[in-house]
């Protein structure tokens, strides 16, 4: 299966956005790729979160998934994106993972767990996190895909949900805001989430100044494979199982622990 990141900068309106996800997945599809990923909250993104923010929110049927459909249909690609999931009756939202397949429409959907209230920031203020449940997991050729959402990065337990559920890539579409440091926890810890679960990461931050761009592809041994520093743009790797296969056969680690993960009350 071959994998495109697709990074950009969303902005205030959803359809220029959508119009420069279809532009992204449109080279993605040129380049071979089966699966294009876009950043969190790649159908609206401002820099402050807040009611006016919410107020944007939609239903998983509203004008942006309807518009990835499009685009997959268009494309013949499989496309991740990260939205803004409206909750009736509720002052806050969803942040909201997509897939959806060509032909097919929405595939999968994952309500970010581990919500920013980091960095001097409160995103609980305004984002309900997700109910805890089984890892969310598409197939995607040969491969199977599991999705996870920016801060959810720092979590290595729920990584290993998905280690355990036979996932092959985990993608971590996200918005990595800017600060001391933050460049190299990104690039480290989606590292150290390939390395320590022996599958493939896919990590799709915004870019500047949303986020600190970046996007990289790691391989089950820790290696880059692609990686987009600090513009808009599109790269591609391939997926192997037989390569995790290989890895694995080396550094057996998952076989070897000694501790399970349980969800926290």
């Amino acid at each position: 299966m071959k994998l495109a990141i697709c990074q950009m900068v969303s902005g205030d309106d959803k359809e220029a956005n959508l119009r420069e996800i279809e532009r992204l997945a449109e080279a993605a599809a040129e380049a071979g790729a089966d699966l294009a990923v876009f950043p969190e909250f790649a159908m609206y993104d401002v820099p402050v979160l807040g009611p006016e923010f919410v107020a944007h929110a939609e239903a998983l049927d509203g004008p942006f998934v309807q518009g990835l459909s499009r685009v997959a249909d268009r494309t013949g690609v499989t496309l991740i994106a990260g939205m803004l999931e409206e909750i009736p009756g509720e002052d806050r939202g969803y942040n909201t993972l997509v897939a959806v397949a060509p032909h097919t429409g929405l595939a999968a959907v994952y309500r970010k767990l581990h919500l920013y209230d980091a960095f001097g920031l409160r995103e609980s203020e305004h984002i309900r996190p997700g109910d805890i449940g089984a890892p969310v997991t598409l197939e995607v050729g040969d491969a199977t895909v599991g999705m996870l959402t920016c801060y959810d990065l720092r979590f290595p337990e729920a990584a290993r949900q998905h280690a355990d559920a036979g996932t092959d890539v985990l993608v971590y579409p996200a918005a990595w805001m800017p600060g001391p440091r933050k460049e190299d926890h990104w690039n480290t810890l989606a590292r150290a989430r390939a390395i320590e679960n022996t599958f493939y990461v896919a990590a799709v931050s915004q870019g500047p100044a949303i986020g600190t761009g970046g996007s990289l592809i790691v391989d089950p041994m820790g290696a880059t494979l692609v990686e987009i520093p600090e513009v808009s743009g599109v790269a591609v790797a391939e997926i192997r199982r037989q390569r995790i296969a290989e890895v694995r056969a080396v550094n057996p680690c998952l076989v070897n622990r000694r501790f399970t993960v349980a969800a926290a009350s």
